[in-house]
């Protein structure tokens, strides 16, 4: 996968606009971005949890074994691609933002309740 492929997959969005529940889009755009790396880390600490969990299961590792690891370069490409596909989601709100300033047709969630609703 190239990096642009990673990147365009990791800013994926559902059709039509996004829908916002704050009346300040800045609000709204923190909260995303928050909540974003909240998922991340979550996700980050259940895989840690499982690893310490099958090394202690398995015998150990000393921690300086950990400390004095240093990454191939294709692992350390590998972290680099990691990298910008996590900040790419955690930023998403912001690109998402910027397409739909230059989007036309995209009509927004609750443009369309309002629309039912009437």
């Amino acid at each position: 996968m190239s990096i642009a492929d990673a990147l365009a997959d990791a800013g994926a969005k559902p059709a039509g606009k996004r829908p916002y529940f704050f009346a300040d889009r800045e609000v709204e755009r923190v909260l995303a971005i928050t909540m974003a790396v909240v998922q991340e880390l979550a996700v980050t600490r259940a895989r840690l949890d499982t690893l310490e969990r099958v090394i202690e299961a398995r015998g150990g590792l000393e921690r300086a074994e950990i400390e004095r690891f240093e990454p191939s370069p294709e692992a350390a490409a590998e972290r680099g691609l990691w990298l910008q596909e996590y900040l790419s989601r955690v930023l998403r709100i912001v690109q998402q933002e910027a397409e739909a300033a230059t989007a036309t047709g995209d009509v927004a969630s609750e443009d369309v309740a309002v629309e039912l609703r009437d």
